[in-house]
């Protein structure tokens, strides 16, 4: 493919890098993504039980919370012989595979190849990539650089009094993989978000009794199954349980903390001038170009969005001033927008935690302000 001379170092293949990945080579620029598992599709690839190297959180049994109508790519969508609308798992990783097929992108990723740190060098990038199977290491320079290695992977625990006191099991849901493992087991499960109420879901099929503890106001009416008891958030561990909020005591063999993931970027030196404060990323530009290096983009960490859909149109934004087809602001009117919309977050009453957050404001609040 011929190309412009320009390099992209696109960090992840999964459903945002591979988005990345082709659409800068369609703009003729000379784009290569790393990706340090053996396969592409990131969150997506489902790794067993027993296996050391863990980067997906994926287990077994999940299908998408979003029907599959709205997360294909607005030039890829799922094929029509698929009936149903919320697919397992392994369909949404065939789907990115066919993909990459598709766009000819698998000559163009390097597999089981890590980023150890980037770093701004003049006004390029100098990226350090580790080759995992030769246990070599490379230095290479590139133009641009997209960030799009995900934000599932580094759980987020919460700091509970005397949960070192307990002495029973306790993982995050990074770390679960299947429900038959807590067969007649009493389990806790912190948190009613998506990953809170499938996995309360899948294993009330086999555990005794589980106690699902959040702080949502009204209570989920969703239809658990009888062994499934809500409660309010803990207050306190104890040696085997927990008291609540409400003062009421249970007892239970395992934890599993269903509490989110923190956004990380072990790889992006300090001179990067990127911060994250209890998960917002910032400064950034329209959630996704680094304002003091515009060089950078980082796909995907608005949330509650059409995900596939919200990467095509951050990555083609990003590309739009890449290629000079449109002229970056001055910092002076980046940091502006970003404050003013700071301030409306502010006003809405909304934390850190949910700087990136859109849901019913994803059209209004990003997909507008990006669309080219």
């Amino acid at each position: 493919m011929a190309t412009n001379g320009k390099r992209v170092c696109v960090i992840g293949a999964g459903t945002a890098g591979l988005c990345a990945l082709k659409n800068s080579l369609q703009q003729g620029m000379d784009a290569i993504a790393y990706e340090q598992c053996s396969e592409i599709g990131g969150t997506w690839v489902y790794t067993k039980p027993g296996e050391n190297d863990v980067h997906s959180s994926m287990y077994e049994g999940l299908r998408t919370n979003l029907p599959k109508e709205v997360m294909g790519y607005p030039d890829y969508s799922y094929p029509a012989e698929i009936e149903q609308s919320f697919v397992p798992s392994a369909e949404v990783l065939k789907f990115l595979q066919s993909y990459a097929q598709h766009f000819d992108l698998s000559k163009y990723i390097k597999l089981q190849h890590e980023i150890i740190r980037v770093r701004p060098l003049d006004e390029k990038w100098e990226i350090y990539i580790r080759d995992i199977k030769n246990d070599t290491f490379i230095k290479e320079i590139f133009d641009f650089v997209f960030v799009c290695n995900g934000h599932y992977s580094m759980p987020l625990m919460p700091d509970i009094e005397g949960i070192d006191s307990y002495k029973g099991q306790k993982l995050h849901s990074h770390w679960y993989r299947k429900p038959d493992t807590f067969e007649g087991t009493t389990v806790l499960v912190i948190g009613a978000g998506p990953s809170g109420m499938d996995i309360t879901n899948h294993i009330s099929k086999f555990a005794k009794q589980i106690y699902l503890s959040h702080n949502l106001d009204p209570a989920p009416c969703t239809d658990f199954m009888p062994n499934v008891a809500q409660k309010t958030v803990v207050k306190r561990f104890t040696a085997d349980g927990a008291v609540f909020k409400d003062d009421t005591t249970e007892t239970f063999d395992h934890i599993i903390f269903c509490t989110g993931y923190k956004y990380t970027f072990p790889f992006l030196s300090i001179d990067v001038s990127l911060r994250v404060d209890d998960n917002f990323v910032h400064p950034l530009y329209k959630h996704c170009i680094n304002i003091h290096y515009p060089t950078m983009a980082l796909i995907g960490l608005p949330f509650y969005v059409c995900p596939s859909q919200s990467f095509d149109l951050q990555v083609r934004f990003a590309l739009a001033f890449f290629t000079k087809k449109r002229e970056f602001p001055s910092r002076e009117e980046m940091f502006a927008d970003l404050e003013k919309d700071k301030e409306n977050r502010r006003k809405k009453g909304l934390t850190n935690r949910l700087a990136h957050a859109m849901g019913d404001k994803q059209v209004s609040r990003l997909f507008n302000a990006i669309a080219i």
